[in-house]
């Protein structure tokens, strides 16, 4: 098959698990972002404030940015992103935190970590 039968666009799904050990350092870089962002009507950041100091995976969103990990990455271009986060009660002992076949099949072509 040649490189012209084939789709242009990749799907990349990761997933992350974040250990929160400061969750006050974490708010208040959440905060920082939040004011140094000019794209941002009073309302809109009066709302973002609000959700960083009540959830600590509110915080994690506005510091992780998607488009930051595919930046650098030659010959491409990022065309759509979605992201979201949440508190999780993680257990690395559990079965269910194991990969699925499914997804061990598909993060063989390059697990950078």
């Amino acid at each position: 098959m040649s490189t012209d039968d084939t789709s242009r666009f990749v799907r990349l799904k990761v997933e992350l698990v974040l250990e929160v050990g400061d969750a006050e350092a974490l708010t208040g870089a959440a905060l920082q972002r939040v004011a140094e962002d000019e794209g941002t009507g009073p309302e809109e950041r009066a709302q973002a404030v609000s959700a960083v100091e009540e959830d600590e995976a509110e915080a994690v969103a506005y510091l992780v940015d998607p488009f930051d990990l595919v930046a650098d990455v030659p010959g491409t271009e990022l065309v759509q992103a979605s992201w979201s986060s949440e508190q999780v009660d993680y257990d690395p002992d559990s079965p269910d935190w194991d990969l699925g076949e499914d997804d061990e099949e598909e993060g063989d072509a390059g697990d950078g970590v």
